[in-house]
């Protein structure tokens, strides 16, 4: 089955006792026994519910996965993850991420005795480097957040090919339609499934996909042992976005490089960050790794300055200033003092994360609108 099929069609049934086209919203927390124990393969909707198990099946089918996992947040999934580790056990993790991600890394893990390690990515030797009998997880986010960087996930895989260590990538900005780690080596997938999946900026979930099935059941025993769940009405809101996945990333796609390509010759900006641009110095990997390029770009001005950043989000009137990305409309966001505030400031300065960048979602409206609103912004 080709992707554009299972997007709506992949791991789905008609519902058995109505022959429903689309999954019925099962609102319920509990289900019926014939006799203890005798039940319809439904027991406590925390362990499962038909609804989510829907979008599960769903989303392991379009990641070429054994079993998908939803959970509550996207953070919720990455907890999951971290929950197969031991105290001891030591990480290393791309050091441009989403702040959400590098606070939890941080703040919460850290204090239970797990080792984290950031390092660019951009040399599968620095990686080799650092691995060790203690490390047991390669966390990885391609493209990154917000700086748009690329990592080779199959030089990444075969490095630790045999060693027992787990790699897990982050496909919030790429999405299954662009990039499906699974097959390049990768064991975990993990979606913010709020964003491109979801994709009407209506609902808040976060998504897992696994390899292999014991792999699966591991993370669904601490997905039920930990209970961060994705509810039923939530789920058929991420199963009907994933319907039009891929037209709506081909619009995405189409208006990003077109949005990029503008920034790039505009006079007051200095440098766009967009890997379907030939001036980004992954080019050739985002052709090799990725069919297409996605809606995401980053850019900074050549004055440097905060202060244009600023002025010119607060005269957006198509681009929304706002929190999260990949809805079908466009926003427009400041890093540094909005999704990535948490990373400490040093630490910004030192990954380029600047007071003068901004990201922008691009979303599935007219081109030719959203280059005007960024062009009465800019002058």
């Amino acid at each position: 089955m080709k992707f554009n099929t299972k997007v709506i069609h992949g791991g789905q049934h008609h519902e058995s006792a109505t022959g429903s086209v689309n999954v019925p919203v099962f609102l319920t927390s509990t289900f019926a026994q014939k006799s203890p124990g005798i039940h319809s393969g439904y027991e406590y909707s925390r362990a499962a519910n038909p609804t989510r198990q829907a979008l599960e099946d769903g989303l392991a089918s379009i990641e070429n996965g054994a079993r998908g996992l939803a959970f509550g947040s996207g953070l919720a999934a990455i907890d999951a993850v971290l929950k197969l580790l031991n105290p001891g056990d030591e990480v290393i993790a791309v050091d441009d991420l989403y702040g959400g991600t590098y606070r939890m890394f941080t703040r919460l893990f850290e204090k239970y005795q797990l080792k984290f390690t950031f390092v660019n990515f951009d040399d599968v030797s620095k990686i080799a480097a650092l691995i060790n009998e203690k490390t047991k997880l390669i966390w990885l986010e391609t493209p990154t957040n917000p700086l748009m960087k690329l990592v080779d996930i199959k030089h990444v895989t075969d490095l630790v090919k045999g060693k027992n260590i787990l790699v897990a990538v982050d496909n919030t900005f790429a999405t299954p339609y662009l990039q499906r780690p699974l097959d390049l080596g990768a064991d975990i997938v993990m979606h913010s499934a709020t964003k491109y999946l979801g994709g009407h900026s209506d609902v808040v979930a976060g998504a897992l996909i696994a390899k292999t099935p014991e792999l699966g059941e591991q993370l669904h025993f601490i997905q039920f042992a930990s209970g961060g769940i994705l509810g039923p009405l939530d789920s058929y809101l991420v199963l009907r976005g994933i319907k039009t996945l891929s037209l709506r990333m081909q619009r995405h796609s189409e208006n990003g490089l077109l949005i990029a390509q503008y920034l790039e010759n505009h006079p007051a900006i200095d440098e766009v960050f967009y890997p379907g641009l030939p001036s980004h110095p992954q080019f050739e990997l985002a052709k090799r790794q990725m069919i297409d390029n996605g809606g995401m770009v980053s850019f900074k001005f050549k004055s440097g300055k905060k202060d244009d950043a600023v002025k010119f989000l607060e005269k957006l009137k198509v681009f929304t200033l706002a929190e999260s990305l990949g809805g079908v409309e466009s926003l427009a966001n400041h890093p540094a003092t909005m999704t990535h505030a948490s990373i400490p400031a040093e630490k910004r300065a030192e990954l380029g994360i600047t007071d003068d960048l901004v990201r922008l979602s691009v979303g599935i409206e007219d081109h030719q609108d959203l280059i005007a609103d960024l062009e009465k912004a800019l002058s």
